[in-house]
């Protein structure tokens, strides 16, 4: 079928949603375009390019680009795209160059994309070929980073970066200012896990609070009686910490609260989350204590999240300084990446922990993560059924508490999906 803006609108309702949002190649297109091309999309951070040369590649939406260290140490993003026939000029996922050379006729480009060099130009005497014109180079994205996050957009006219994050930008800051430095750095490689499913069901489950108790149940039983077995100087104590608080109780998770933003974003917790009893490293306490003071140190360390959304690209866990990332391959497939942080000052032992997470979390061999992509998989299959053509969010409905610049509510509430549907239908209508 063919999709008018009011249409596509008439696919988000209050307190429902339609099945196509997850099944529609079509729909799948118009969100490429619409969302993932005027929104912020996340790219990489500036640590992953420390020396003038160095790359990484990656897909925007459905188009490659890289993200590199020009000669004067600022950082580009540029199409991954000769100007000449249209082939993809570099396809390692990272590494360092002098200049970008393409593989077909040999067009060379400087690291700020400018194009460099053409063979024979004795050729294009006279055709009125103009190697000075920028279409012939690559093409820069708009981009914009924030405490080294790098984000691009192929809006003309987007918001400042940081007004785009709002309120949730404060957990970004909370993830750097947990370093004694005030800066992290990306640590280690990636985890990279396909899901066979629509890119939005992984991102409504960040903070529905509604499905651990039942979808994790096992595997927190199962290291509940594991832990019961160690002794109490284990150093396997800290898997202790990090598994049993996804079983927590429904009340449990009601009382940490869902905030909600402009634009999609929004994160569940604040004051307390399910990272709020983790023990504290002594050597950490005491570079932060000497970094920061008593009172700030205080402030930052008792500032708990679980997930904050910035959609529809990235979600990080600042507690645990490991951060996600969505890139969307087709209507019902979807990469996960997982990147972990080092908190620079902080003792060896703070990365050890993040890893130790992502391990037992994120990764396709984890415990917790393949329980979340059955659940995905088996919601992708069921909305195949016309039985019907709608899913429900009706949780708290009409009671979000609006406070200016952000909406809250319990939880348990459905305020999550509320707030990225209310996006969805802006990007999708507005932005069209």
């Amino acid at each position: 079928m063919s999709y008018s803006n009011a249409s596509i609108a008439d696919l988000v309702q209050p307190t429902k949603l339609h099945r196509n949002l997850y099944v529609d190649p079509q729909v799948f297109d118009l969100e490429m375009q619409r969302i993932w091309g005027n929104a912020w999309i996340y790219i990489g951070h500036d640590s992953q390019v420390p020396q003038p040369g160095d790359y990484i590649t990656l897909n925007y939406g459905k188009m490659p680009v890289v993200m590199v260290r020009d000669r004067a140490g600022a950082v580009h993003v540029l199409h991954n795209r000769c100007g000449h026939k249209g082939a993809k000029l570099v396809d390692k996922p990272c590494g360092k160059v002098n200049a970008f050379r393409c593989c077909y006729h040999g067009w060379t480009y400087k690291l700020d994309g400018t194009l460099a060099g053409v063979p024979h130009m004795t050729g294009y005497e006279g055709t009125g070929f103009d190697k000075s014109d920028p279409q012939y180079s690559m093409q820069k994205l708009t981009s914009a980073s924030h405490r080294g996050f790098v984000f691009a957009t192929l809006n003309a006219n987007p918001p400042a970066l940081r007004d785009w994050m709002g309120g949730a930008g404060d957990v970004l800051d909370n993830l750097c200012d947990r370093s004694p430095e005030g800066e992290v750095e990306a640590a280690g490689g990636v985890l990279r896990y396909e899901h066979e499913c629509n890119w939005k069901l992984f991102l409504e489950n960040l903070n529905d609070t509604m499905h651990p108790m039942v979808v994790h149940q096992s595997v927190v039983d199962a290291a509940l009686d594991y832990i019961k077995t160690l002794p109490e100087d284990s150093p396997r104590r800290d898997e202790a910490e990090i598994i049993p608080p996804f079983g927590a109780s429904y009340e449990a998770f009601e009382a940490t609260g869902i905030t909600g933003f402009k634009y999609g974003h929004h994160y569940d917790g604040g004051k307390t989350s399910i990272h709020a009893d983790y023990s504290v490293d002594p050597d950490y306490e005491r570079a932060m204590l000497d970094a920061y003071g008593p009172e700030r140190t205080r402030e930052i360390l008792t500032f708990n999240t679980h997930n904050t959304l910035f959609y529809p690209s990235l979600t990080i866990k600042s507690a645990v300084q490991n951060i996600r990332v969505v890139r969307p391959i087709a209507v019902d497939k979807t990469i996960i990446e997982t990147w972990s942080f080092r908190l620079k000052g902080a003792p060896e032992s703070m990365l050890r922990r993040t890893l130790l997470y992502s391990r037992l979390i994120n990764s396709n061999g984890s415990m917790v993560g393949p329980d979340d992509l059955t659940a995905y998989f088996r919601v992708q299959q069921g909305l195949q059924s016309s039985a019907s053509d709608w899913v429900e969010m009706h949780r708290n409905y009409g009671a979000d508490q609006d406070l200016g610049d952000r909406l809250t509510n319990t939880g348990t509430s459905d305020l999550d999906m509320r707030t990225q549907y209310a996006a969805w239908k802006h990007y999708m209508t507005e932005a069209a």
